[in-house]
């Protein structure tokens, strides 16, 4: 294919890159897993930000300046090691979103619970039907064009992620100062992780999964003025705005609720219930559930649809069948919707099959999170590859040292990538996983089946061809 170069009718302001960056990364969701660590978070954050975000923001920036086209990862994969690779990655782009689906879905459903019974955010009967019917019932709404705007999604992501974040961060502080018991030491040696129980390190896998967005709004920096100049300036400012609200918002909850008996998937409003209760302040629980239950549906209404665009590119590109091109009359792809709903459905069996809700929440986010990093591994080898074999392509930015700066920034995050991916199999000693054996067999068996489909495809395609 032409190469394409993007040219901006209105240049984007610095203010605006960077509320893009924060609302495409920031996430309640992935707070509990943080806050499992204790003190030591802000370590692991601190090194997360500079083996994996920051060099995920620089090379992502390059690659969109120099490939601004729909597809993102699927073009750049493509342009470096052909539709093969391609496939595979817009293939794992899109399936760690579904596997990701059940784990937003039942956050806003243990969230909801506290409207009428937190207890029901512990019942596994109560979250599994709620990921069916809620996951359904926005499928049905997708496949009419009912989609939440750009302008729409943003105020909820503002008033239903960054909003709650601050505030529980601000109640965290105010916690601490009064003096009321922690249930964390917030000392110089407990910043430092302790290897005692290294079991804790998988929790790392939603670390990661909680910074991962940086490469959709670095495709943004094509539309700068001076991207060279002033989109490092905005990316060091979404850094410190993203990393400041998850980790303040990480400790606050640490703060208040023992790790032992910490939700993974209302860990959050456990905390928030505590601050408000003890402020005499309860009435204004159902209000902060309402505020995140917002943010959810606006993270699940705009992603629900987004992912299949990857998989329409590629049907469109010849990598995929035919079938999956297909729209209703509203311009929605039918056939996509309708599988990813199916998918879902199975998945939410995790609720019931296994011991708890903590343990299937888990699994499903080690799952999603292993294979967007898998993801994460391709990008930072496409942009390796891309910088030695198409330097005539023109990028409007170009990650700072030339080929040692794009080496250094791609072999860190490639390397992070990998040993996550690594400690992701690693049984967390906090969660009743059940049977380890059974545990191991789902985590790996699921990873092996979803990362073979693609060659199946492939394989499939070449033979009918």
């Amino acid at each position: 294919m032409a190469d394409i170069e993007f040219k901006s009718k209105k240049a984007l302001g610095f203010f605006q890159l960077v509320m893009i960056n924060v609302i495409a990364v920031d996430s309640i969701r992935t707070l509990p897993f943080s806050a499992a660590y204790g003190f030591s978070l802000v370590f692991f954050y601190i090194l997360a930000a500079l083996l994996f975000f920051i060099p995920t923001a620089l090379v992502a920036a390059e690659l969109g300046t120099g490939w601004p086209t729909t597809g993102g990862v699927y073009v750049w994969v493509r342009e470096a090691f052909g539709k093969k690779w391609s496939l595979v990655v817009i293939w794992l782009n899109w399936i760690y979103n579904v596997v990701w689906y059940p784990t937003i879905i039942a956050l806003i459903a243990g969230t909801a619970a506290y409207f009428f019974d937190p207890a029901l955010s512990d019942n596994k009967l109560y979250m599994g039907g709620s990921v069916v019917v809620l996951f359904w019932l926005a499928t049905w709404l997708n496949l009419y064009g009912m989609k939440i705007s750009g302008i729409i999604s943003a105020i909820g992501a503002i008033i239903g992620t960054i909003l709650p974040m601050v505030l529980i961060s601000a109640l965290g502080f105010v916690w601490w100062k009064g003096g009321n018991p922690l249930a964390i030491s917030v000392t110089a040696d407990s910043f430092f992780p302790s290897m005692t129980n290294g079991n804790n390190l998988a929790f790392l896998t939603n670390v990661l999964f909680g910074l991962m967005g940086l490469e959709m709004a670095a495709t943004h920096a094509a539309d700068m003025k001076n991207p060279q100049r002033d989109y490092p300036k905005s990316l060091l400012v979404s850094v410190l705005i993203i990393l400041a609200t998850i980790v303040f918002a990480s400790l606050a909850i640490a703060l208040v609720v023992p790790a032992n008996q910490l939700n993974l998937a209302t860990g959050a409003m456990q905390a928030f219930s505590l601050f408000l209760h003890s402020l005499n302040m309860g009435w204004a629980i159902p209000l902060v559930a309402g505020f995140i239950i917002l943010g959810g549906i606006s993270g699940m209404g705009a992603w629900i649809i987004g992912p299949t665009k990857g998989l329409m590119v590629a049907s469109q590109d010849g990598s995929l069948p035919k079938i999956l091109q297909k729209k209703n009359k509203h311009g929605v792809p039918v056939n996509i919707l309708l599988i990813q709903g199916v998918i879902v459905t199975l998945l939410s069996l995790a609720f019931i099959i296994f011991p708890t809700v903590n343990s299937s929440f888990w699994i499903l986010s080690a799952v999603a999170a292993q294979l967007a990093l898998l993801v994460y591994v391709f990008l930072f080898l496409a942009a390796i590859k891309l910088h030695h074999s198409r330097p005539e392509v023109k990028r409007s930015f170009k990650v700072p040292g030339k080929k040692w700066g794009m080496w250094i920034c791609s072999g860190a995050g490639l390397l992070s990538s990998i040993g996550v991916i690594g400690l992701g199999f690693i049984p967390p000693s906090q969660i009743d996983l059940g049977n380890i054996f059974s545990y191991e067999m789902w985590l790996i068996g699921g990873m092996i089946l979803l990362c073979s489909v693609p060659f199946f495809i492939f394989k499939w395609k070449k033979r009918a061809s």
